[in-house]
């Protein structure tokens, strides 16, 4: 295959009681800021895909993102990952891995005020580049 350009782009949706997303969005977390946190162990899971899902390959990332945002009143964090690289394999499983790690540091963050947080999915949204080119998730 040749070398092309590869972006893919992932989400993770956390439900909790909007209290406990309250203090998530205020940054009053007893351990600290909850989204900058996950942001960090996103980034970094990214990186270590290859020692984590087995027949994944090591890539050289030339951008990996995580960013978060709260809906309070609905109980609900989103956690958007983005990886980009330029080689022969997509970076469907770095982005989808940064938006799982990242969501299983904002429920370790918050178990201690609340033990029923709910990873409700995680999911691709869109990938681009090599031979079958753009895919969006529709809906």
């Amino acid at each position: 295959k040749p070398e092309t350009e590869r972006r893919a782009v992932a989400r993770a949706v956390l439900r909790m009681k909007p209290e406990t997303a309250a203090v998530v969005e205020r940054g009053d977390a007893p351990k600290g800021d909850v989204l900058g946190t996950a942001r960090l162990a996103g980034v970094q899971a990214a990186k270590r895909t290859a020692d984590l899902i087995p027949l994944a390959h090591p890539l050289p990332l030339t951008l990996v993102d995580v960013r978060g945002g709260v809906d309070a009143q609905a109980g609900a964090i989103t956690l958007e990952a983005e990886a980009r690289t330029v080689g022969r394999t997509g970076v469907e499983m770095e982005a989808m891995t940064a938006a799982s790690v990242a969501a299983l540091t904002v429920y370790d963050m918050v178990k201690g005020l609340e033990r029923g947080v709910v990873i409700e999915r995680v999911e691709l949204l869109e990938k681009s580049g090599g031979r079958s080119g753009l895919w969006r998730r529709e809906g």
